[in-house]
């Protein structure tokens, strides 16, 4: 009785709407959950998100679960879990998008889901890296590891936010490095960000993997503008 009364209170609110949550439900409400734009990327072989890296750099596969469209409720969801501490947001939404790339035939045999890297002085100013929560809950759904170690962002960059196409790409040339110290047994690995706009920070965190670490890389974004 007074979880109910406190409920009626102090009401949780949906995320991407702003409406008080029913009982049962977490993070989104029903409505949202069905309603939020999604892509279905991960069933089909050259997608709108695969030829962003086309004569970039040779990945496998990328897939985007959402789409990030300016003033809707994904730039919400995206905001509030990127600048807001909603880190619930990147687990409900990395929970719903690894059931579906687990029954993707062209996400199978991945080894290991890396989150792309904050620099430290980023990680340190925010106190969290939003790509980690995703990453994690595709991980269990793929059943492989979540390794945020296997590479590093050895520089900082400015926020790609506002910046044009060829601008972001300067911005990330050669800013990710092997973690040398790092044992690992990969030969496909998953790589995870909140958002792919023109994929610049991806590809460049992608060819490391590829060139350095040896090992096949597929994309993963929880939405793509």
């Amino acid at each position: 009785m007074l979880s109910d009364l406190l409920h009626y209170v102090f009401p949780e609110c949906c995320r991407a709407c702003g409406n008080a949550l029913f009982k049962g439900e977490e993070v989104l409400c029903t409505f949202c959950l069905y309603h939020i734009p999604k892509t279905n990327y991960h069933k089909y072989a050259g997608n709108p998100v695969e030829r962003k890296f086309w004569g970039k750099v040779p990945i496998q596969h990328a897939s985007a679960y959402l789409l990030f469209n300016k003033g809707q409720r994904v730039q919400h969801l995206i905001h509030q879990l990127k600048y807001k501490g909603a880190t619930e947001i990147g687990t409900i939404l990395g929970n719903l998008f690894g059931n579906e790339l687990k029954h993707s035939k062209f996400f199978q045999g991945i080894d290991a889901v890396i989150p792309v890297p904050l620099h430290i002085s980023r990680l340190r100013k925010r106190g969290y890296n939003q790509s980690e929560f995703p990453a994690t809950e595709i991980a269990k759904c793929l059943n492989c590891v979540m390794d945020k170690n296997l590479i590093f962002r050895s520089v900082k960059t400015d926020t790609q936010t506002k910046k044009h196409r060829y601008e972001r790409w300067q911005n990330v040339e050669a800013i990710f490095r092997l973690n040398e110290s790092k044992r690992f047994d990969y030969h496909h690995v998953l790589l995870v960000d909140d958002v792919v706009t023109t994929g610049s920070t991806l590809a460049s965190c992608a060819s490391v993997l590829i060139n350095e670490a040896k090992v096949k890389v597929s994309i993963a974004a929880l939405a793509v503008a």
